[in-house]
Formats: C-alpha cells, structure tokens, sequence
C-alpha cells in the first residue's frame, strides 16, 4: 500500500491534504507533517493543506487556502478520520482521486486507496513509516516535517503513558529527536495552561461524580465555560484531569455547545468506542468522542457507562 500511495503521489501535479474536524495534535501531526514532508520531496509540485484553523494548535501549522477549482485533476489525502462525515472540508470529494491513511477501526472505507493500521500508536507513526519506506526513493523528511510527526505521536501516546505505545513508537520518536527538533519547546506548547483552564480544571477535580461501579463524569455547561473564559476546544483538552483518581476505571466530560453536547470518553481498560459509536461517535479502544443532543440523552450514556463498567 505504500507503494502505491507513493506512485499515485508521483502521478499527480496537485495533491490536497484534509483531516478530521476539531483537530488533535495527531490530525495536525499527521496532515502536516506529510504535506511539509511531500513539499520538500516534490517541490515542482503544489501539495495544499486545508481544514479549519485551530487556535489552540496553531503552534503547530496554520492552514492554507485553496480555491475550489483546484481541486480539479488532484489527488486527495485524508489522515486520521475513521468517518468520511468527520472530514473537515468536505471538498475532498472533488478530486480526482482519494486516499485514506488512518489508525482507527476501519468502520466505514472509502477512497480509492486505503492504507489503515489499527496497532500503530497514531496516524502521525503512520507517516513517519512513509518516509522510512521512501526515503530511498524520493522522500526527504525536514526538520518542520519530524516536528510536526513527532508533536502528533506525543498527544495521541499521551506523552508516551497510553497503551497504544510500543517499543517501536520509541524508535521512532528517537529517530525525530535526532534530527535536531526542539522538542521541549514544542512540549510547553502542547502541555501549558492558561490560568482559565487552570481554574476549570479545579472545577471539575471538585464538582465530578464518581459511581460505585467506577465510572465518573462531568457535566459543564455553557454558562460554566463562559464564566471560566474557556471555549469548547479549550475545555476538551482537559479530559484527562480525572484519570489519575483512584477508583475510575472510566470517565467521561460533557461540553454543552449551542445545538448539542460534545462527549469526551476515556478509560483505564475498559473498551470504550463501542459505546461512543452508540452515541453518533467513535475512536480508539480507550480515547473515544461521540456527541448527544439533551442532557437526557448524555444521562442514558451514564447507566450505559455504568452497565459497562459492572461487566
């Protein structure tokens, strides 16, 4: 499949890279570290990243603008998106050809070309393999590129803690260490706090609910995130606070939004992703998303948390 990634990217004169809507380090990692990786390898080529810009990622890369007509004649890329309706752009239709790289369950394939590896620990390890297999015939791999690949193995290894690390991960994380990034400058990017989030994260450390099968949740609403001066995607990247705590074996952060409600699941070994497809959502074994509508309906994903939690 590498092979062939490579020999339709050799073919095309524009390609276009998108990745999932509400970005991660690792979407960011993996889109951008190939488009940089892709604009030094072929630079009579025009290689686009496109999708919505993060403000709390923007340390990482900002995103370029791209015209609908150029579109035409060009070789699509999507990394880290399972769903084709998580696509941030959904342009990605328009071309003339379509490629998914991905790390999570291959619940629904689309593209022309389908390169999907579940045990790898992120989308970005994914690229870092890319270059590994072409790096002998045409690939050059930057400084920028190893920056951003190695930013997006870190959130989505959490720091290398979570499970989804292997000893080859190390190998790999080495191998972008030595080429010269400055990777504790990129760590208090990723990892400082701003004294709002700060103080939310207080809040919930104080108002979370613990149940006596060991699952835990937190509901913050709207009002909640106004009166803490943190936006939604701030408010996400909290949802570890609760995972060093005795007794959870797994929890769950409600953020109201204006029409509904984003869920963030996660859990000590519990097999949570099942449960968020239930919930218009998806993901890893133990990370997952899903989105409710009422707090009635994020009430009904509590006594499913909880039943899951008894088994």
């Amino acid at each position: 499949m590498k092979e062939q990634i490579l020999e339709a990217i050799k073919q095309f004169d524009t390609i276009i890279i998108h990745r999932h809507i509400r970005p991660d380090p690792d979407a960011l990692g993996s889109q951008c570290g190939l488009g940089t990786m892709l604009q030094a390898s072929f630079p009579e080529k025009n290689i686009y990243m496109t999708g919505a810009n993060e403000p709390t990622l923007s340390y990482m890369r900002i995103m370029d603008n791209v015209d609908d007509s150029t579109y035409e004649n060009a070789l699509v890329i999507v990394c880290d998106t399972a769903n084709e309706d998580r696509i941030c752009d959904q342009r990605y239709k328009n071309g003339k050809m379509l490629i998914k790289i991905d790390h999570h369950p291959n619940a629904t394939p689309y593209g022309d070309l389908l390169w999907v590896d579940t045990t790898a620990s992120s989308c970005s390890e994914m690229i870092y393999e890319f270059y590994l297999y072409g790096q002998d015939k045409g690939l050059v791999l930057t400084e920028e590129s190893a920056r951003l690949i190695f930013g997006g193995i870190v959130g989505d290894t959490g720091r290398f803690l979570f499970r989804n690390t292997s000893p080859k991960t190390f190998e790999y994380a080495a191998q972008l260490v030595a080429m010269g990034i400055d990777f504790p400058e990129l760590y208090n990017e990723m990892y400082k706090t701003s004294v709002s989030l700060s103080r939310l994260n207080g809040y919930i450390l104080q108002n979370f609910e613990l149940t006596e099968e060991g699952a835990s949740y937190i509901k913050i609403s709207r009002e909640t995130m106004e009166k803490f001066g943190v936006t939604t995607a701030e408010a996400s990247s909290v949802v570890g606070t609760l995972g060093s705590i005795a007794g959870i074996r797994a929890w769950v952060l409600f953020l109201e939004e204006k029409e509904s409600i984003r869920v963030r699941l996660r859990s000590k070994g519990l097999v949570i992703n099942k449960l968020a497809a239930q919930y218009n959502g998806g993901g890893h074994p133990l990370a997952s998303g899903a989105t409710v509508h009422s707090w009635e309906e994020a009430d009904a994903l509590i006594e499913d948390l909880r039943a899951l939690c008894r088994q």
